[in-house]
């Protein structure tokens, strides 16, 4: 008898355009003490699974077919306080984006104390203990502190942490983990799989793990199965899978992992994924390939940076009270200084909470420095007011971390797109507007079609693509990419770093590419700069860094970094594999 039983399962979107249907007979079982990897193309139906097991299927989402069983219990009937019983208690999830999965406006510690009350029985003493316990579990430093803020005041990484520990803390038999690890960094990301792991060898806990990462799938799961466009194409061990895939969809997404042991000018091609839904990129042609003489442009900063950050300074208040020395605050960013050359790709790379992310909006002016100064084209636009700064706001684009929160709600796809170029006035009619935008969503794989619909109707892969598209939509000369691929499968992450580099080589783009998958980071970036709790410990060119890191943190990233000729459990060759299907 398995821990958990998906027969059949078909799961349908009803709408007054048609019925689109998420996922189309869906079988699969999961043991206790296994962990079983979800992987797929964004959008496939991975996390519509995961949500149809615990009856959160977003409106109009329907289970049209099929049957769910938990330890040979029916359970895709269950609704209202029936399935409220089993969840948190009997199965624990971890949700894809922790920025929206935590309540703004609740301290941590209110959320975490009521959920393990309410899950556990325990009195709120107990709960509190248990809490901090959890936190410190999952790596939240100064747990006694942070426990009495609010999601806003942690990072991406550290709200994901937060999930996690929210997840865990009933105690339960089974967790769907949707992308647990998608927002930390390697260090962190090691010790959360570690948790993982030992829960379900120690206690006999079953795991789903929906993931686009095969470095994670390779070192934690026992079987993989394999989805595409709702359909469930391949199914076996870890080992057939990674090393002998029978697909030519799972072929494609073993050739599309980043490798770690070389540097290649363009990552390969995803031909399946391609054919199948013809997608093509053409800069030359698009009306992204329109430059404005940037190369131009560049060429007055040859000897010198696009992009200079000097002694930037910038601290966040922890705890406020009257009396400053009553105060605590937190050193988001100290003494940071590097420069940007015209046409590179600069990198930042760091655990979470080390002031990457900080850094990056700082330089689009969404913080302002305690001190320091950035300069852009040789002027200085730290302290402008916002009239001076419009002009800087089209030059300087920002990909930001979470495509969920990113976007207004209540605006379609065409709109959202469309805004920048309206604001900055970069078309001559409605018609022009809508043609680029048509244009835009074709170059980032999601077709014009999507320009019609909201966001709250696309994947979190695809709301990515969708800031991406946005981003681009002024022609910038300097893009912040902040994590944007860490919502992405590796076909799209492919897809979408091949564009990038085309728009760099096409357009003299220079950007600042922030992430902590350093495959990625190896892969994209001319030279990086190495943080460390606000600080700016080594900087250097990619090569070097890689190959001999001077400081011991660098030495430390390196090391936990999942590398692809060295992903083997139980002798697995994945190196092999991808060469044979690159």
């Amino acid at each position: 008898m398995s821990l958990l039983e998906v027969e059949g399962l078909r799961i349908e979107f009803p709408s007054r355009h048609g019925t689109a249907v998420a996922v189309k007979g869906v079988s699969f079982t999961l043991e206790k003490g296994e962990i079983l990897g979800l992987v797929g193309e964004s959008g496939a139906g991975k996390s519509t699974v995961g949500n149809a097991v615990i009856d959160l299927l977003s409106p109009p989402g329907i289970v049209a077919g099929g049957n769910i069983k938990l330890d040979n219990q029916t359970i895709s009937g269950l609704h209202g306080e029936a399935i409220r019983q089993i969840r948190g208690r009997r199965i624990g999830f971890i949700f894809q984006d922790p920025m929206t999965s935590l309540n703004p406006l609740l301290t941590i510690e209110t959320q975490m104390v009521e959920t393990i009350m309410v899950n556990l029985g325990f009195d709120k003493a107990s709960a509190y203990k248990k809490a901090i316990g959890l936190l410190e579990a999952v790596g939240i430093p100064e747990p006694e502190l942070r426990i009495k803020q609010y999601p806003h005041q942690f990072s991406g990484g550290m709200r994901q942490r937060v999930v996690i520990a929210i997840a865990l803390s009933g105690d339960p038999e089974l967790i769907i983990a949707d992308e647990p690890t998608t927002a930390l960094d390697v260090s962190i990301q090691n010790q959360i799989l570690e948790l993982i792991r030992t829960l379900c060898k120690e206690r006999q806990v079953g795991c789903l793990l929906v993931t686009h990462d095969m470095g994670v799938i390779a070192n934690v799961t026992d079987r993989v199965a394999v989805m595409y466009m709702g359909d469930l194409v391949e199914l076996g061990s870890t080992e057939q899978i990674l090393c002998r895939p029978e697909h030519p969809y799972t072929q494609s997404l073993i050739s599309a992992v980043p490798r770690t042991d070389v540097k290649l000018h363009r990552f390969p091609r995803v031909e399946y994924i391609e054919k199948e839904k013809g997608r093509h990129i053409d800069v030359k042609n698009h009306w992204l390939g329109q430059k404005e003489k940037l190369s131009d442009l560049n060429a007055q900063f040859s000897d010198n940076a696009l992009l200079k950050v000097k002694d930037v300074n910038l601290r966040f208040e922890t705890q406020s009270a009257f009396f400053e020395k009553n105060r605590r605050y937190v050193q988001a960013s100290n003494q940071v200084s590097f420069e940007v050359r015209p046409g590179e790709t600069f990198g930042l790379v760091g655990e979470s909470g080390s002031g990457k992310s900080t850094i990056a909006r700082v330089i689009a002016g969404l913080y302002p420095p305690d001190s320091g100064v950035i300069e852009f084209a040789g002027q200085d636009i730290t302290r402008l007011t916002e009239k001076q700064r419009k002009p800087f706001r089209r030059q300087i684009q920002m990909v930001f971390q979470n495509p969920y929160s990113s976007m207004n709600a209540r605006m379609n796809v065409q709109d959202i797109i469309a805004e920048p170029i309206r604001f900055h006035k970069l078309a001559e009619s409605e018609r022009q507007v809508n043609s680029i935008v048509a244009d835009l969503l074709d170059h980032v794989g999601l077709g014009r079609a999507a320009g019609v619909k909201y966001p709250h109707e696309f994947s979190g892969g695809q709301r990515q693509r969708i800031s991406i598209a946005r981003a681009l939509a002024t022609r910038p000369r300097f893009l912040i990419c902040d994590e944007p691929t860490s919502a992405l499968d590796v076909s799209v992450q492919a897809q979408i770093l091949n564009l990038l580099k085309d728009l760099q080589e096409e357009l003299g783009l220079t950007m600042l590419f922030i992430s902590h998958d350093l495959p990625v980071i190896l892969q994209m970036c001319d030279r990086i700069g190495v943080m460390k709790m606000g600080t700016l410990v080594e900087v250097g060119d990619t090569d070097r860094i890689f190959s001999d890191p001077h400081h011991e943190y660098t030495q430390h990233l390196i090391n936990m970094m999942p590398r692809v000729e060295n992903l083997s459990r139980s002798g697995l060759d994945i190196e092999s594999s991808i060469a044979a299907h690159s």
